[in-house]
Parts: C-alpha cells; sequence; structure tokens
C-alpha cells in the first residue's frame, strides 16, 4: 500500500506567515488583499490556493481556460478555501517562435517564482497546449506545495468531406498529398477550415493530449482528465471538482513530491506506451523527474515501455480521435488494462487520495476497437525505443507506433542538411541526390542548435520521391516532432551536433545503419575517421536575438536529461522568502 499518512488538521498554514496576526506587516498583506472586495473572515487560517492560469489568446489551444478558471474557484469556495487567479507566461506551439519549447524553462521559472514568493497553500494547475503542462508540474515540483492539474481537454474532431480529420496529423498528410499532385492548394485550404472547429488543444494523441495523459498516469491529475473534450460540461465539472479536492490536499500536506515518486514516472512510461504518446513526453518527463530529484533516465523510458502493447488506436498512430476515446472510457481504461497484465504500480497515490487501481478498477471499455485488446494491439512493441551507438552516445529515440515497419531495420546513404534552412533550400530541388533508399540528415536543431530544439525532425520527403507514391524514409536529427506526426523518425540524437555530437561531423554519402530491433544507431565511417572530423570541427556560438536566449543558450543540458537549465536541477522547497516590510 501507498506510504503516504495524511498530515494532521487543523494546522498552520504557509499562507498565515503572510496573513496570521496583528503585526503591521501581516495588516500591510491583507489590507491591500481585502481593495478587491474580500471579507476579513478569508483570512482567518482557511487555505489560500492559487490558480495558476496559463490563459492567453495568444495560445489558442488554452484560450478556453478562463471560463475552467471560474469553475475552479467554485469548487475552492465549496470546500472552504480562498481562490486567487494569477496568470503565468503561456508558451503556444502554434505561434510562438522559434518554438515554444526554448520557452518552457521560462514558463516554468515564472510558476516556480509565482509560488514561491506568494501565501499560497496550494495551487492548481490550468494546463493545455502542450508546453504549458510540463512547465507548470515543473514549477509546482521545485516549490513543492501541493498542487493538481486541470487540462483545457482536446477540440472536437475535424470534419471535412465526410471524414474526420485531426489536427496536426491531417495537416501533415494533406501537405504531403498537395506536394505529391495529390489535391490542390484550393483543397488544402478548405480542410484548413475543417481542422479546428471548437476551443482545445489537438484532438490526436499529439503532445497536448499525450501530456495530459502523463498528468493523469502520474497521479497529478484527477481520474478521467485527460480525455474530456474541451466543449463537453463534463470538462466544466472536473475543474469544479478539482477545485473541491485541492483543500482537502492542503488539508492532508499531500504534496507533488508524495505523488511523483519513482513508481508514478514509472506507470507513466507505461502508459505512454499503450497510448501511442509523443516522443516530446520523453523530454519533459525526464524535466519534471530532475525538479523532484527522481532518477529517471533514457534508459528507463527504453526498459519500461519496449514491451507494451500501443492499445490505443489513435492518430498519428491509428485511426480515431480523442472525442471517440472519451467515449470509449479514456485513460482509466487504459490504466485498468495494464495493471491486469502486472504493468502497473497499482498502489501509487494520487492527488484524489486514492490509488491508481482504486480510482480504475470499476470502469469498463465501451469500445474495443478504440482501446484495443492486447492480441488486437497497433503494435505488441510500443512505446518509445531508446537506439545508441557511435552516431549517438547519449541516445536518440523513435516512436514505433508511428514509424514504418520496413523501415525499423534500415541502412542507407546519408543525405546531410546542416540546418533547417539548409533543409528548405534543397529539398524541392528535382537535382538534390536523394532517393527513398537514402537516410536524410538533419543538423543543429537541438536544444543549444535551433536553439530551443524545435519540432522540424519529422522532415517532409522530396517531391520526387512522394511522387513515387512513397510516404515514408529514415530521418535522423536532434530535433523534436510534434506529437501529431508520424514517421520512420529518430529524434533527440544526443549529444546534438551544436554541442559537438557526432551528428555534427556526418557528411553526404556516409553509409548509416538504423536497427531498432537491437537499439542501435552506426555511423559507419571508420573510428579514426570520425575522431579526425570532430577534431577538426568548430562550434557556431549563435548570436542570442534576447537575454533569455542568452541564458537559455548558456545553461539549457541535452535532451538526454531533459534539456531543462541545469541551475534548476533537484528540489529546493517551499520555504517562505523573507519579509520586506
Amino acid at each position: 500500500m501507498s506510504s503516504f499518512k495524511p498530515a494532521a488538521w487543523p494546522r498552520t498554514l504557509r499562507s498565515q506567515g503572510w496573513f496570521g496576526g496583528t503585526s503591521k506587516d501581516n495588516i500591510y498583506h491583507r489590507s491591500w488583499m481585502k481593495n478587491q472586495g474580500l471579507p476579513a473572515d478569508l483570512f482567518d487560517g482557511r487555505p489560500v490556493i492559487g490558480i495558476c492560469n496559463t490563459w492567453s489568446q495568444l495560445t489558442p489551444c488554452n484560450a478556453h481556460l478562463r471560463d475552467l478558471a471560474e469553475r475552479v474557484k467554485h469548487g475552492i469556495y465549496e470546500a472552504g478555501g480562498l481562490p486567487l487567479e494569477f496568470p503565468v507566461f503561456s508558451p503556444g506551439e502554434s505561434t510562438l517562435r522559434p518554438t515554444a519549447m526554448m520557452f518552457r524553462n521560462l514558463c516554468a521559472m515564472d510558476v516556480e517564482e509565482a509560488l514561491r514568493g506568494t501565501p499560497l497553500d496550494g495551487v492548481v494547475l490550468m494546463v493545455g497546449c502542450d508546453k504549458t503542462t510540463p512547465a507548470l508540474l515543473m514549477g509546482a515540483s521545485s516549490v513543492d506545495i501541493p498542487a493538481i492539474v486541470v487540462t483545457g481537454g482536446p477540440m472536437l474532431n475535424g470534419k471535412w468531406r465526410g471524414q474526420d480529420i485531426g489536427s496536426g496529423t491531417s495537416l501533415w498528410q494533406l501537405s504531403e498529398d498537395r506536394k505529391a499532385g495529390k489535391i490542390s492548394t484550393e483543397d488544402f485550404l478548405d480542410a484548413e477550415m475543417a481542422m479546428s472547429r471548437s476551443p482545445g488543444s489537438c484532438n490526436t494523441m499529439g503532445t497536448a493530449s499525450s501530456m495530459a495523459s502523463m498528468a493523469e498516469a502520474l497521479g497529478m491529475a484527477l481520474s478521467g482528465n485527460a480525455a474530456i473534450p474541451a466543449v463537453d460540461s463534463r470538462r466544466r465539472v472536473m475543474a469544479h471538482l478539482t477545485g473541491r479536492r485541492i483543500v482537502q490536499m492542503v488539508k492532508d500536506d499531500l504534496k507533488p513530491s508524495d505523488v511523483m515518486t519513482k513508481d508514478a514516472f514509472e506507470n507513466a512510461i507505461r502508459v505512454n506506451g499503450a497510448i501511442g504518446g509523443s516522443t516530446n513526453a520523453v523530454i519533459h518527463l525526464l524535466a519534471i523527474a530532475g525538479r523532484l530529484g527522481v532518477d529517471l533516465t533514457l534508459d528507463d523510458w527504453d526498459r519500461l515501455g519496449r514491451d507494451i502493447p500501443t492499445i490505443v488506436n489513435l492518430q498519428p498512430s491509428g485511426k480515431y480521435l480523442m472525442e471517440e476515446f472519451f467515449y470509449a472510457g479514456g485513460l482509466p481504461v487504459v490504466i485498468k488494462a495494464l495493471a491486469e497484465s502486472g504493468q502497473i504500480h497499482k498502489d501509487a497515490i494520487t492527488v484524489s487520495g486514492e490509488t491508481m487501481w482504486d480510482q480504475v478498477a470499476e470502469v469498463r471499455n465501451w469500445n474495443d476497437d478504440v482501446i484495443l485488446p492486447f492480441e488486437k494491439a497497433l503494435t505488441q512493441h510500443g512505446g518509445i525505443a531508446v537506439v545508441k551507438g557511435n552516431l549517438a552516445p547519449n541516445g536518440a529515440v523513435l516512436k514505433p507506433s508511428a514509424a514504418s515497419e520496413h523501415l525499423m531495420t534500415h541502412r542507407g546513404r546519408a543525405v546531410v542538411f546542416e540546418d533547417i534552412d539548409d533543409y528548405k533550400a534543397k529539398i524541392n530541388d528535382e537535382s538534390l541526390d536523394i532517393d527513398e533508399n537514402c537516410i536524410m540528415v538533419l543538423k543543429n536543431c537541438g536544444p543549444k542548435g535551433y536553439p530551443g530544439m524545435a519540432e522540424v525532425g519529422n522532415m517532409g520527403l522530396p517531391p520526387k520521391v512522394l511522387r513515387k507514391g512513397i510516404t515514408d524514409m529514415v530521418r535522423i536529427s536532434d530535433a523534436r516532432m510534434s506529437g501529431t506526426a508520424y514517421g520512420t523518425v529518430v529524434l533527440h540524437t544526443s549529444p546534438e551536433a551544436a554541442a559537438g555530437g557526432p551528428l555534427a561531423i556526418v557528411q553526404n554519402g556516409d553509409m548509416i545503419e538504423l536497427d531498432v530491433p537491437n537499439r542501435r544507431l552506426h555511423l559507419d565511417v571508420p573510428d579514426d575517421e570520425i575522431a579526425s572530423r570532430l577534431a577538426a570541427w568548430e562550434t557556431i556560438v549563435p548570436v542570442p536575438a534576447s537575454g533569455y536566449a542568452s541564458l537559455y543558450y548558456s545553461h539549457v543540458i541535452g535532451a538526454d536529461k531533459g534539456a531543462d537549465f541545469d541551475f534548476l536541477l533537484g528540489g529546493r522547497g517551499k520555504e517562505i522568502p523573507k519579509d520586506s516590510h
């Protein structure tokens, strides 16, 4: 059974360091709060709950979170707490350049300092677009006050010409179809109008849905939270119940470090394999674990996910979308299936106060074509494959459920792009010396190289290959790819090219061997030649576009460690800063 024991109640809360007593400082803090029309008895020792909101109209996936925050407030008031909403930086993947990933750490720092420096006893983390979920979990983990996640939920299915189309996945497919001459630009523009027809995040099993599932699998969200569509009334109910629950969590002193144990991370890794989750989850869970001081590595991802069947039949690995996943029973059904097969730590505590098993024991699967039985899995070896070798000494990742089986073992000639601009300049050139047997290699798109590690790893194929009817080739880079993307794409190659990893010295014509079953990625060049090329390699230090970009470049660690900042690793606790008044 779980070792967590609720704290005795009542006790002195953290917020009373600001609001409790009759000193000048206490009166200072209370009196300014009262200009919002708050009655005096709200400061009498009841839990003060922050609502950390990533609402932003520049983050379209999160643009409806203002309404959900009001539902959270209702629940907090009902349970006897005082809700105080505050904004934090909102990195939106669809609008923010050069990439939202560059600003995940900035958002996490914003969250940490807001929690550390203000009179909060607990916090509800309002998230949606994919980087906001790990960022808020990272920041809350560093402070370690009671915290719970409520996500904005996925948008409704796209509808176009009699078929369901998924956000992201269908975009990549239709873009390739246009390049191959299968559809016109007018068709593409018509499909655009049908892709995003309601509030919410991606309706595929992209990174947003994957990270919502990871929050639930870690035990940091109420059971069933991940899949409820954004516009379904049950999403508002979930927000309301989350508000109620956080007040009791404060009374019990149930903290992120109590919930997100090594067992919880192991559960999440296995769940990610079963849902066909995003490769981005690898980086984000490593970063969250790093904030807590939990020993989690790439090897854990491979060890735990290697034999997990992918049973959620959603795009990009399968055919359905998040609406159908919710109607089938959502993530609790997946967790139950894994638990019954011995793949889940059943006694892991969750923010509900119950164990993981207690929450899912009675759920049912209402559509076994959406959530498949193990014997009919999309792939029996899902999860995230971690390949290593002289091209990726620290590892690289691949998503088997979204890859082509015939390319999982492949030897090909490298066609090299020095950076994303080089790729864009060459890929449509009919004279480019490339065919479907080649391996496309993209450099300088990792954490330091882009900088920010953009989602450019799923390079579109050259038109002359697409016209042959070829839809996939092996692609290797130090970049990321969208969780909505697909293909035999090797990502996060570490060390990255900009840090002097072997990827930096790959040349056109080099032979590369990918052997996913044996977890091998090999540059077929003699060791002495590799050493000679590395000795001659010179780094190109980018000119930072901003102060934060300079901080990022100087302190970001490798993707194999979570791409966090080196000075933010390890929990630093909830100590109350000194009062300056």
